[in-house]
């Protein structure tokens, strides 16, 4: 066991040791691919799919001193699990320090996953000192409904349930219903290009101003990873009243995803969401994808499912966020 790594209680020839970079992706990513089959995974998922070394990579790359805040579990020098942690700030000021942990089916039940997650609680509450935000701060994880172990685990060390997300599929583009209605007189629709970000963004983030549980989006943010040519929004006159913004996968560009699809308070319920919705998709098979993937909140009080089922999509899995105060 490193040093560097908080010391657990684990069987013999278990260890842990911090992220080493470049050569750890190849074993993370067999790990991943060693869960999936008795976790349930969706392979072709656009929350959490079966990562290849190099979306592996780029993911602990956007992380903060990856080295400190991934930390691997080896047998007998091989790699056999992982924990991360990432942490940001929601609408409503609190800091969320959310941990996720992956261990292959053969090595479970044996005390591992509960020396990952004191790691991974340990490691939250120093982040947590020095980042002085004690006050605001909650630990959070994810497991999917069909990971029955993780989500044992999670429950008896104290996690509640605060949302889910339903993932769902549109499996054939080839197949888009036509628009059944026109839309109310003075709405119009069409392509989003730079001079409309600040709108578009404004539109996304006032649709979740009364949302729980909300990450923070600044514009700068937004802009940074904008890639427009599939976006759609609809319009009154000058005032941009809805968007639907649209993504071919960077992995795989026969997948689209439907990233946001936001219409204002006061428009809703006048067909412009099913509008933005078609012309978005027609945009991702004008751009070669063949599929495509969303997600939705299951509480979602605007029902929104329903108006993807109505052109399609199908339920996949659901995606769990579960929270622990920090004390």
């Amino acid at each position: 066991m490193s040093d560097d790594t908080p010391g657990q209680d684990l069987p013999v020839g278990f260890g842990f040791r911090p992220y080493r970079g470049g050569e750890d992706h190849g074993a993370m990513a067999a790990v991943r691919l060693g869960c999936a089959e008795h976790d349930g995974v969706d392979a072709h998922s656009v929350v959490e799919g079966i990562p290849t070394a190099a979306e592996i990579a780029e993911a602990s790359a956007k992380l903060e001193e990856p080295s400190k805040n991934q930390n691997l579990v080896v047998h007998d020098g091989r790699v056999v699990g992982y924990s991360t942690i990432r942490w940001w700030q929601e609408q409503d000021d609190t800091w969320l320090y959310l941990h996720r942990g992956y261990l292959l089916p053969q090595h479970r039940r044996q005390g591992i996953g509960s020396a990952m997650l004191s790691w991974a609680e340990e490691r939250i509450h120093q982040l947590v000192e020095q980042h002085g935000t004690n006050r605001t701060a909650v630990i959070g994880a994810n497991a999917l409904v069909s990971e029955q172990d993780a989500t044992a685990l999670l429950l008896a060390a104290g996690y509640r349930r605060v949302f889910g997300l339903v993932e769902m599929e549109l499996g054939d583009l080839q197949q888009l219903p036509e628009r059944d209605s026109e839309l109310p007189a003075g709405i119009r629709t069409g392509p989003i290009g730079a001079s409309h970000y600040r709108a578009a963004w404004r539109t996304v983030v006032d649709s979740y101003a009364d949302a729980g549980f909300t990450q923070k989006w600044p514009f700068q943010d937004f802009v940074d990873t904008a890639d427009s040519a599939c976006w759609r929004a609809a319009w009154n006159g000058q005032d941009m009243v809805g968007v639907a913004l649209c993504s071919i996968r960077r992995h795989d560009h026969t997948v689209g995803e439907i990233e946001e699809l936001s219409v204002r308070t006061d428009q809703r319920r006048l067909g412009i969401g099913r509008a933005l919705l078609l012309d978005g998709l027609r945009s991702l098979r004008e751009q070669g994808a063949t599929t495509t993937r969303l997600f939705t909140g299951t509480a979602n009080p605007h029902r929104s499912y329903h108006l993807y089922e109505s052109v399609g999509f199908r339920r996949q899995n659901e995606h769990v966020r579960y929270r622990k105060p920090l004390a």
